[in-house]
């Protein structure tokens, strides 16, 4: 694939525990060939709020090239103890200087390409971060005069701040722009100015849920208004939510997106494994 100028990179929607992480295991056991760069977002992977290093390893053993994140990327108290060193994994950008991890990354192929990939999380209806609009612009430029390739994860709540965000990402050059947060993919795929968006790419997890958690502890939430811990879904159909985009790898723009959404039966399958 090193051979020609077009790069196949695949972005996964949210990762939602172990249901989202075994899902992803097993779909790249089988198609992780066809793609030169592989993006998830881990914010919600460990039991669906944070990342523990245990599953940090785990997802790198599966094929994962970068991890992103999220508003709930802190969850997991560990995360403070390895995320300097966790040479994988990209925190959003917008947080204040000092913090620890880093907000972007460039990622260098085999064949000496590089891709640059930034996190990067909304205000609306969010915790109070520094304005994405006034802080990222600098850094995209700067990754901009290192390589063609930019991809930007827009971990954000409002469907309007991501369509608009998406827009003024595409003026500055990025190669593709993923929504992510709402866990719900959107059927809005396409290019602008050359680069490839999505509102949101959805997540990876149980089917029978709500966005990935317990049907049975999110209706307790709502009809009582008592807070109550979500727990993650635990089904037998699983469901794989993620975009895949073709990038020119000498000038950065997307030439193809595609959605990728996609239903696994874990019951239907450990019987054909048992034949």
């Amino acid at each position: 694939m090193s051979d020609d100028k077009i790069l196949k990179i695949i972005f996964f929607g949210d990762l939602v525990g172990r249901p989202g992480r075994n899902a992803l295991k097993d779909f790249l056991a089988e198609n992780k060939s066809n793609y030169d760069f592989v993006i998830a977002n881990v914010e919600n992977a460990s039991h669906g709020f944070g990342l523990t290093l245990k599953n940090y390893n785990e997802l790198s053993e599966y094929g994962i090239d970068c991890m992103t994140s999220g508003n709930h990327v802190w969850d997991k108290k560990e995360i403070f103890n390895y995320i300097d060193s966790a040479d994988k994994l990209v925190r959003p950008f917008n947080y204040p200087k000092n913090t620890p991890g880093f907000g972007s990354r460039i990622f260098e192929l085999e064949n000496g390409s590089k891709i640059a990939v930034i996190n990067v999380l909304g205000r609306v209806f969010m915790a109070p971060v520094e304005s994405p609009w006034t802080v990222v612009k600098e850094e995209i430029e700067r990754l901009k005069s290192i390589t063609p390739i930019v991809i930007v994860d827009f971990h954000a709540e409002a469907t309007a701040e991501k369509i608009c965000f998406g827009k003024f990402c595409s003026e500055l050059g990025v190669s593709a722009f993923f929504g992510t947060h709402t866990h719900v993919q959107t059927a809005d795929e396409h290019i602008v100015n050359n680069m490839g968006y999505i509102t949101d790419a959805g997540f990876c997890g149980s089917f029978d849920s709500v966005i990935g958690m317990d049907y049975g502890t999110s209706l307790n939430r709502f009809t009582t208004v008592v807070p109550e811990r979500y727990d993650v879904a635990d089904s037998d159909v699983v469901q794989i939510n993620a975009v895949e985009v073709d990038i020119n790898q000498s000038n950065g723009h997307t030439v193809a997106i595609k959605r990728v959404f996609c239903y696994v039966d874990k019951s239907k399958k450990e019987e054909e494994n048992e034949k």
